[in-house]
């Protein structure tokens, strides 16, 4: 972790940290070395303190104003550094959470003296200061942004440390064999204990099954956190709509028994055990001279060549249909899950072709919504998301999989050398290009131009 003080050219920022919106309580947060005296400038005590006056972590109550008189009463929360987010002085007003007060607090607040923060400025000031890791700022964001419970478990495992820990456990596996290497080589005459091939082989191996398990999580947490892309298709009539408006919780789409009543895409995000699904339920997937129905199937099919997920709804209560075989083929090489829905029916449906061509299958009845839990469980599967737990640590940024991607391939590359019989010097070098990839990871090693690119995501007042 870094330790320097971040000081950029003396200023102290200042931005609303609360959403732009009304709301009961406003917040502009003010950091660097003049934010007592800037928000001092602004707001008085009820009872005549200083901020300068008071310790960290206590608060005055009072009025803020501005040369045209007052704005509102307010709270002013004072914290000294480096006890502060960011490491350095830091002082809050929270006053009533309307746009028009708070704009014209935050204009105060710059006219007394402060610049208006950038994106994501706050959290890269406690990065710089050393209050936290780079891939610990990075999951302010995927709290801030999580759509669901699951996302924000991954995303506060990542604050609190998780991802960090792991990697510099695998780091300390990967320095120790190169130390070991570097010392036997250079000073041979010293007792130092040889290093044996079946050794570095037992913990370059090591190393790769940690460095390879974040990277197989990857897309398990990407899936909460980001959500997939969900289409539900099939022929007319088999309960495309029905599910929609079952994993919806409302009537989203149009229920009739007249086929093609769905002509376009019709769209919702859901979700489905901690997993947001972007769902989108199609026109039903059929030959058609209905110039506006064709479009509505052409485009259902485009949707189903692209998604991450799609539910393959069938009738289970009628035979199979030219329509169906078609969607089978379709769906070809795209992760899918058929759905054999009127289960509460006689069946009719052919099962052999069903099971001779899709690996996951479930039977529900969207009418009334039995079968459910099964289609959850299924869905988790098929997008390797149910066995989540944050607490093994989750890269959950490309840049962060990149660096943990070269990282195992500069560890693959010293297992080859090593098992080709190459001198030890090619192992340490690829040893020494894999620990390098985890400083970039964790932000101990990394440029300018990463940091910027690391920040420019997040929102302003954060």
């Amino acid at each position: 972790m870094k330790q320097f003080v971040y000081h950029p050219s003396g200023d102290t920022i200042a931005a609303v940290s609360t959403p732009q919106a009304p709301g009961a309580i406003g917040i502009v947060r003010i950091s660097g070395p003049r934010a007592k005296e800037v928000a001092g400038r602004v707001f008085v005590s009820a009872h005549g303190k200083k901020l300068e006056e008071i310790r960290g972590y206590s608060a005055l109550y009072g009025y803020v104003r501005d040369a045209d008189g007052e704005i509102d009463e307010a709270i002013a929360l004072n914290f000294r550094a480096p006890a502060s987010f960011t490491g350095e002085d830091v002082v809050e007003l929270s006053c009533h959470g309307g746009l028009y007060v708070m704009s014209r607090l935050l204009q105060a607040v710059l006219r007394a003296g402060a610049v208006a923060a950038g994106p994501g400025e706050f959290t890269r000031r406690a990065f710089l200061n050393g209050k936290m890791g780079l891939t610990e700022a990075e999951s302010v964001m995927q709290i801030v942004s999580a759509k669901g419970r699951q996302a924000a478990r991954e995303a506060l495992a990542g604050k609190n440390g998780v991802l960090e820990s792991k990697i510099q456990s695998v780091r300390s596996l990967l320095t120790g064999a190169a130390a070991h290497l570097a010392a036997w080589a250079d000073y041979p005459e010293e007792d130092i204990p040889e290093v044996t091939p079946e050794g570095l082989d037992q913990t370059l191996s090591r190393a790769k099954r940690e460095i390879d398990g974040l990277l197989a999580r990857f897309e398990a947490g990407r899936a909460f956190r980001e959500g997939v892309d969900t289409v539900i298709a099939g022929r007319p009539n088999v309960g495309k709509s029905t599910l929609m408006n079952l994993l919806a919780g409302y009537e989203k789409s149009i229920v009739t028994q007249y086929a093609g009543t769905t002509r376009d895409v019709v769209e919702d995000t859901v979700l489905l055990g901690g997993v947001p699904l972007r769902l989108a339920d199609t026109a039903g997937i059929r030959r058609t001279d209905d110039p506006v129905e064709k479009i509505g199937v052409e485009r259902a099919r485009a949707r189903v060549r692209s998604a991450q997920l799609v539910l393959a709804v069938f009738d289970s209560s009628q035979k199979l249909e030219d329509p169906d075989r078609m969607l089978t083929e379709e769906v070809r090489g795209v992760p899918c899950i058929a759905v054999l829905n009127k289960s509460d029916l006689p069946q009719k449906i052919d099962k052999k072709y069903i099971a001779d061509n899709f690996k996951q299958i479930v039977s529900i009845s969207a009418s009334s919504g039995e079968g459910m839990e099964a289609l959850k469980d299924t869905v988790l599967k098929i997008l390797g998301t149910e066995d989540f737990d944050p607490s093994q640590g989750m890269l959950f940024t490309e840049r962060q999989r990149d660096a943990a991607r070269r990282a195992g391939d500069c560890v693959s590359e010293a297992l080859d050398a090593l098992h080709s019989g190459m001198t030890l010097d090619a192992v340490t070098v690829s040893v020494d290009e894999a620990v390098s990839a985890l400083l970039e990871l964790t932000g101990e090693r990394v440029t300018e131009t990463v940091v910027d690119s690391v920040f420019h995501h997040f929102c302003v007042g954060k």
